[in-house]
């Protein structure tokens, strides 16, 4: 997942050929889930970076790029001696905070949202629920099981979808133009169509129908 493993096999173990070193291919295994998840907080980190809500940490974003960067950089045996939980929960507290600043951004720029409170859907159980339509805009959907929802036509701008599962949900003419945190994985997972729109940092899967709703 996002280039992990090619880092694993190229920087990580220098070229090494598993297929000729059974010694290190243990190791490459052992080390593959690690670098999985270093891989997944540089790209939340990356994507938090590029928003505008998120400037007054951007400093501390930075740091926790850099540093996780570095982390990703050492040896195989100090990497399978990496407190990645530690260091993961450091990462996930900046990353709440970018996603209150980013709804806090939303309701800056719409009145209607002002006196509203934000709605929380943290791993909820949504497997086939009806959202068709939903006004989901600024929503938490963090960890969410979403599988096989029918979410046609919803409104996800600015929805938190960080760890959300999409696996077979319908995102057909769903809006999720301002959606963060969310993953080219997550999205080849769902179903679409040409009228599904994404962030900017993500493609439409070329397996989507192109039928109507």
């Amino acid at each position: 997942m996002l280039r992990a493993g090619q880092k694993v096999s190229q920087v990580t173990f220098a070229g090494v050929d598993w297929r000729e070193d059974s010694e290190k291919a243990k190791k490459m295994y052992n080390v593959f889930p690690i670098m999985k998840q270093l891989h997944e907080m540089l790209w939340y980190l990356t994507e938090a970076l590029t928003l505008k809500a998120s400037r007054p940490i951007h400093r501390e974003l930075s740091f926790a790029l850099d540093e996780t960067e570095r982390l990703s950089q050492l040896n195989p045996d100090l990497l399978m001696e990496l407190d990645v939980p530690s260091h993961r929960a450091d990462v996930n507290a900046l990353l709440l905070k970018t996603s209150e600043l980013v709804w806090t951004e939303l309701r800056r720029r719409h009145k209607s949202f002002q006196k509203s409170k934000r709605s929380d859907f943290r791993g909820a159980d949504l497997i086939g629920a009806n959202l068709r339509g939903a006004d989901l805009r600024g929503a938490n959907l963090r960890g969410a099981c979403l599988i096989a929802a029918d979410l046609r036509d919803a409104d996800l701008r600015a929805t938190d979808l960080i760890g959300a599962d999409l696996r077979d949900a319908d995102l057909r003419g769903a809006d999720l133009t301002d959606s963060i945190f969310l993953t080219q994985v997550q999205i080849n997972s769902a179903k679409g169509d040409v009228h599904t729109k994404l962030p900017p940092l993500l493609s439409r899967p070329t397996n989507w129908s192109v039928l109507s709703k």
